[in-house]
């Protein structure tokens, strides 16, 4: 599993994940440092995983890259 982001929070991880599930990506939830949350895919799909989070996002919604 490669981590494609970092949420703030659980319900921020959530929403990621329901983005890349509408896209047809599997991904996992993960403890991350100071209570964020980090959202992983399989190798194959980080691509595919970045491009859905990108389009699915704001510029502003803050959403970390590894």
């Amino acid at each position: 599993m490669v981590r494609v982001a970092v949420a703030g929070d659980v319900n921020e991880a959530e929403e990621i994940q329901e983005i890349l599930r509408s896209a047809g990506i599997d991904a996992e939830l993960g403890a991350g440092e100071d209570d964020s949350v980090t959202v992983s895919v399989h190798e194959s799909s980080v691509e595919q995983a970045q491009d859905a989070i990108e389009a699915m996002t704001e510029p502003d919604d803050i959403v970390g890259e590894p």
